[in-house]
């Protein structure tokens, strides 16, 4: 199962409860809807009951009233409405229907002829003041005819119903009874029905005539129109319900329902989001576990924790790989460990104890290791304290670093300078024979030609003694000074300080140009020597820095062997400034190319066929020496110039 198809059933399963929980909620409302509804139809159809009731009770007592109307009729038309059985009976009526408020008799033309009780002096408000079409109704009929409603002022609303008699087959008149439609609800309506109900009489304008409760329900409930007949003429019968909360228990616990069901909901959903926020740190708390596994995978330094008995409750696999036995193995282990070396237990255990003391070098200790297949190992060892999250000592931790390599690396990089160390006598020993070869070559030479100029004139047979004695002295002088090279080069190789002295280094330059004229003068080189101005004093070793200056002096006339013989001309100047004499020697040969001015005082580079490629390097060796600087830079006018500097003497 992939990742995202597990995540979706996961979601599924943690929404279930909650669609569940949400079904129960709308079921359990579609169930109070239902038992509202059927509530509802059943308080209507009790009502349809109830007023199809009060109806026919009405009915039958205004029925019962007019055939008692019809019965004085016959009196009338039998005996006259004067007669006494003709009064007892319409008081009788009047007493024992409550509604039938007046018994009015009138005669064919609407006189009336008899009034029960009898009419006041103002006559008014007795009857129906439209009697007449209801007289002719009932004349043209000869049945019992009703009245539209009417309403006499401060007594309410009321009817007539005339019922008419006759006398030898004639229409003699009415008998008519006014019914009071309050008192008709009042007397045949029952309590019960008032208690739950609301009963009015409407005329077919709406218009309310009598009801049975004087108190409009504040919330109306149902409610149910009846034709009200007799009498007709658009009398309506109306009940409305009182509104009632009978069921209060049951609204009380569905609403308790509805609530616990919301509690239920939100409960859940807090139970989601907790169960969300779990998975999620379950999946960080797995991703940081990944990720430290990760590390503790990559790391070649080998952890390794022990409680404060010295048992092994962790190592990393750096660790496992290092001596090679398994972590199951390891964990749980006390000592001796089984990595510890059976000749070395003794300092070990030592280093054991110093170690759960707190006593542990914090700049770590070395010990030999053996591995499972018994080679052994130089570890590096590093101890902290392991301490809990509440701050709670519970062991060691310890990185161990194999360090086998770096020792034997350590022990062939000594081997290596020792190596270096002798080649670098071999060629120092190189360096001062060559130095000695080289700077010999000048005293060496001046002393064959002295030797051989002698030698030419004795041969000649015309010398005189005293003629000999300048050049056999400067052979002696070159002699001696080649004693002296071989001294000074010896102590420079031998890294000895310049036997420095104060001297003038113009007299330094003059003698080293005038050692050197006579070749240049040869090879048709002029040489413009300007060192009168300054008479700089510096402490320098006379004889090695002659040296630099013949040697600089001697490059420029050697590279000046291409140069056309006008343009051969040899500058040296001697400057001083800011306390430092400066040697400028210029020459006008070929110049220095820029691949070679890299290694140009490099050891043992050179570009003369001939040259030992150690002049240079010498030169510089010997101004660095004296703690100054040699340089070079190209001739604006053709060649190089060289420059040296030394520091000149104060006071």
């Amino acid at each position: 199962m992939n990742a995202p198809k597990a995540l979706r059933d996961r979601q599924a399963i943690q929404a279930m409860p909650v669609v569940a929980m949400g079904l129960v909620v709308m079921l359990l409302g579609v169930l109070l809807w239902l038992l509202h509804r059927n509530e509802v139809e059943e308080e209507k159809r009790v009502l349809i009951q109830d007023i199809l009731w009060v109806e026919q009770n009405l009915y039958f007592h205004l029925s019962s009233g007019v055939e008692r109307l019809g019965q004085l009729a016959d009196l009338a038309g039998r005996g006259g409405v004067a007669s006494p059985e003709f009064v007892l009976q319409s008081r009788a009526l009047i007493s024992a229907d409550p509604e039938v408020e007046r018994v009015l008799v009138r005669d064919a033309e609407g006189t009336i002829l008899q009034s029960l009780p009898p009419v006041e002096a103002d006559g008014g408000g007795v009857g129906d003041p439209q009697w007449h079409s209801t007289l002719a109704l009932a004349r043209s009929s000869g049945r019992p005819a009703y009245s539209p409603p009417f309403t006499i002022e401060g007594k309410g609303a009321r009817f007539e119903a005339q019922v008419p008699f006759f006398r030898n087959g004639h229409f003699a008149g009415t008998v008519a009874g006014v019914f009071s439609l309050d008192a008709m609800l009042a007397h045949h309506v029952p309590w019960w029905f008032a208690q739950a109900y609301r009963l009015e009489i409407l005329d077919g304008n709406g218009t309310l005539l009598a009801a049975k409760s004087q108190l409009s329900p504040s919330e109306p409930g149902a409610s149910y129109t009846l034709r009200f007949e007799p009498p007709g003429h658009g009398l309506e019968l109306v009940a409305i319900s009182y509104h009632s909360d009978p069921q209060l228990l049951r609204n009380v616990l569905a609403a308790a329902i509805f609530i616990l069901s919301l509690l239920s909901v939100s409960s859940l959903w807090a139970l989601r989001r907790h169960v969300r926020r779990r998975l999620a740190a379950e999946q960080a708390l797995r991703t940081e576990h990944a990720f430290r596994k990760a590390m503790e995978d990559s790391l070649t330094v080998g952890m390794r924790a022990r409680d404060l008995e010295g048992r092994i409750t962790y190592v990393n696999p750096a660790f496992c790989r290092m001596v090679g036995w398994t972590a199951e193995e390891l964990v749980g282990t006390v000592p001796p460990m089984l990595y510890w070396l059976p000749e070395d237990l003794e300092n070990t255990y030592e280093i054991h104890r110093a170690v759960l003391r707190g006593e542990a070098p914090a700049e770590g200790f070395e010990l030999v290791f053996r591995r499972k297949n018994g080679e052994r190992f130089n570890a590096l060892v590093y101890e902290a304290p392991l301490i809990e999250s509440d701050g709670r000592h519970t062991g060691w931790m310890a990185s161990v670093l194999d360090v086998t390599e770096r020792k034997r690396s350590e022990e062939l990089s000594r081997q290596h300078q020792e190596k270096l160390q002798h080649t670098a006598r071999l060629i120092t020993m190189g360096e001062m024979a060559s130095t000695l070869a080289h700077e010999l070559n000048q005293p060496l030479s001046a002393i064959a030609s002295y030797a051989t100029g002698c030698l030419n004139r004795l041969s000649a047979g015309d010398t005189r003694a005293e003629e000999l004695v300048p050049p056999i002295t400067k052979l002696g002088a070159q002699a001696q000074r080649a004693g002296q090279i071989i001294r000074r080069i010896h102590d420079f190789v031998r890294k000895s300080e310049p036997m420095v002295v104060p001297c003038f280094l113009d007299e330094i330059i003059e003698g080293a140009v005038g050692f050197l004229e006579p070749d240049a003068r040869k090879r048709g080189i002029r040489i413009d020597l300007d060192v009168e101005g300054a008479k700089p004093r510096v402490e320098a070793d006379h004889i090695l820095i002659e040296q630099v200056i013949l040697n600089l002096v001697r490059n420029a006339i050697e590279a000046m062997g291409h140069t056309p013989r006008p343009q051969r001309m040899l500058s040296i100047a001697l400057e001083s400034e800011d306390g430092q004499a400066r040697v400028r020697i210029a020459d006008r040969g070929t110049g220095i190319a820029p691949e070679t001015a890299a290694n140009l005082f490099s050891p043992f580079f050179t570009t003369k066929e001939a040259g030992m490629g150690m002049g240079l390097n010498i030169c510089r060796s010997i101004v660095e020496a004296h703690r100054c600087h040699l340089w070079f830079e190209p001739n604006p006018e053709g060649g190089s110039v060289f420059f040296f500097t030394l520091p000149e003497m104060t006071g």
